[in-house]
């Protein structure tokens, strides 16, 4: 793993200043990313109790390490928006702040004086995301959501799973995720306009439920040319045959062939090339047709072999194929070492995993843990109240 006094500098979004009032994952995992890229990002938390993901396990040496990890680089203040004085504090943050980032339910910042419409007045050029379940209007956007709910809703539930065992959730929230990643992107682009084109105040609007739906391509595009939504396929590709894990020796491999081309290689690769010349494998659409009988040709093959003999064959004659690795495995690889994935803090905590992408061949990320709930009180004049935002 890195050591963080690696830190390249100067980080892109240096001196970009992002109150954070968001909560659990969604918003914190898209400020964690203007963390790592050089944001000074304030977290405003309820006092004496902070953001709900604080108590969510697992727990290591009594601090949240799920917190830990999306919340890395942030300082942490606590306050009361009900409290009069608190809320004109925030108010002069604002005026020097350049972003803000909430996901409350929408409304609730209209009801608590922190939307965009009262916060622009305060600083005219302010930059405003706002990242919900569904997104600020429309018949859905008061219902509440957590990522089932937008998994669910928007589709990606119905293609995920096995048609024996039903619909699946990703294994992963990737509904907060993929919204906090854009609305990370977007708050990117509208630093960049209101540098370069005097863009005044923005405000973003990020939905879970859009987000998803924008991301199915394969699925979108059968239902547009078929006009019917796709179903449950399992593990393999709706169009592109053979493209799933199959059976080996002593686990599950992966292979994947997208063209024609390539499936003339995979064939000759495990010696059966007369497959690529059978009507039923001619052509991808016969190929899915016919993906049963495709199936049991090559698992006759893979069976007789371990998954590492049946990598190694496959990718030595360019067919992209591969073991299917569990989270231990995938970062303990070298290729996580080398990428460096991970990130070891200076003091004896969890690892960091810090935003993945190279610029120049440097990785920016935050060098500092999460922040002790109300660190940096002092540093912003803010003293603990009690209350909370509802």
């Amino acid at each position: 793993m890195s050591n963080v006094t690696e830190l390249p500098t100067p980080q892109p979004l240096n001196g970009v200043r992002v109150l954070d009032l968001s909560r659990v994952l969604a918003g914190p995992h898209c400020t964690a990313m203007l963390a790592d890229l050089g944001a000074e990002v304030i977290k405003f938390e309820v006092p004496g109790h902070g953001d709900d993901s604080r108590h969510l396990g697992p727990f290591k040496d009594g601090e949240s390490v799920y917190f830990g990890l999306i919340n890395r680089g942030k300082r942490s203040v606590e306050l009361d928006f009900k409290a009069p004085e608190d809320l004109q504090r925030f108010y002069d943050l604002v005026a020097d702040a350049d972003v803000v980032v909430e996901n409350f339910r929408p409304g609730v910042t209209q009801r608590l004086g922190i939307d965009f419409d009262s916060l622009r007045q305060h600083n005219p050029k302010l930059i405003y995301a706002s990242i919900s379940g569904f997104g600020q209007n429309g018949p859905l956007s008061r219902r509440p959501a957590y990522d089932i709910v937008a998994q669910a809703m928007s589709g990606l539930m119905s293609v995920s799973g096995f048609p024996e065992t039903g619909p699946t959730r990703s294994g992963e929230a990737l509904g907060d995720l993929c919204a906090g990643v854009y609305a990370a992107w977007a708050i990117s682009s509208a630093l960049f306009a209101r540098e370069h084109q005097g863009s005044s105040a923005q405000y973003i609007d990020v939905a879970m439920f859009d987000v998803l739906v924008s991301l199915q391509m394969t699925g979108l595009s059968n239902l547009f040319a078929h006009g019917r939504a796709p179903g449950l396929v399992g593990n393999r590709h709706p169009v592109s045959t053979p493209f799933d894990t199959y059976r080996a020796a002593d686990g599950l491999v992966v292979i994947a062939v997208a063209s024609d081309k390539l499936f003339r290689r995979f064939c000759e690769s495990i010696g059966r090339g007369e497959l690529a010349d059978d009507p039923r494998f001619a052509d991808d659409p016969s190929r899915t047709r016919n993906e049963q009988a495709l199936r049991a040709e090559i698992e006759a093959w893979t069976g007789q072999r371990s998954v590492e003999q049946a990598c190694d064959l496959l990718l030595d004659a360019g067919v992209p194929a591969s073991p299917v690795w569990n989270l231990a495995e995938a970062t303990g690889s070298e290729q996580a070492q080398v990428r460096q994935l991970l990130v070891q803090p200076a003091d004896d905590q969890p690892p960091l995993v810090p935003q993945p992408v190279y610029f120049n061949g440097r990785k920016p990320h935050a060098a500092t843990r999460a922040p002790r709930l109300g660190e940096a009180n002092a540093a912003f004049g803010l003293t603990n109240k009690a209350g909370a935002v509802q």
